[in-house]
């Protein structure tokens, strides 16, 4: 619900951009385009090649683990009746460990890169750490010979952490997994200024009646 707010909401800003908008004439089949890029960010990989891997490979592996993981799409089955197809025990696992070292990748390579650490807050650091961790426990409690800890607690942990990151879907970046679509067309929408806007600028510059 807390995503569907925020998809309307966008939706919505996006409307009132487009009616104030001096220049209405928007390309919308090149902001569909580069959406689609970014959806598919194949050549945006060689633009900063560690960085970009890194990432793609993140986001695929934290995609494709929890839909697709057996034990959940069991539960799903049991609650609502809907089933799909699973992937392996097997791969699942080596899609965990990838999802736990990219997560630990982005994070090293956002500190160590002086233009990523100026623009990073501390969600930037903290969201991929925190996903990690149902990752680390459904891992270790898929394993119980390799878990160190309680079974009970391992799987609580999971759990816990599994709801603490839906909270957090809606309040923080990962919002984008809903907004991500439309990113595009606001960003082209921000260079469609109302038709008072150079003056309304120049006011505020004190620059009177001159052109902005």
């Amino acid at each position: 619900m807390g995503l569907l707010r925020q998809l309307v909401m966008t939706v919505w800003q996006i409307y009132k951009m487009i009616r104030r908008a001096g220049d209405k004439r928007v390309a919308y089949r090149q902001v569909l385009r580069f959406t689609v890029r970014w959806l598919f960010p194949v050549r945006q990989v060689g633009q900063r090649f560690f960085f970009s891997l890194t990432s793609v490979t993140f986001h695929v592996a934290i995609i494709v683990v929890p839909v697709f993981l057996a034990s959940h799409i069991a539960l799903w089955e049991s609650g609502i009746g809907l089933s799909w197809p699973a992937i392996g025990n097997g791969l699942a696992d080596v899609l965990t460990v990838i999802a736990v070292g990219t997560a630990f990748l982005l994070v090293l390579q956002r500190a160590v890169a002086t233009d990523s650490r100026a623009l990073s807050r501390f969600q930037d650091y903290a969201l991929p750490l925190l996903i990690a961790v149902p990752f680390v426990s459904g891992f270790l409690a898929m394993h119980p010979t390799w878990n160190p800890f309680p079974y009970d607690l391992t799987l609580f942990a999971h759990v816990a952490s599994g709801d603490l990151l839906l909270i957090l879907l809606p309040v923080t970046k990962l919002s984008h997994m809903v907004l991500l679509p439309v990113t595009q067309l606001v960003s082209e929408l921000a260079w469609h200024f109302p038709p008072d806007a150079g003056r309304k600028v120049g006011a505020v510059l004190g620059r009177g009646e001159q052109p902005i």
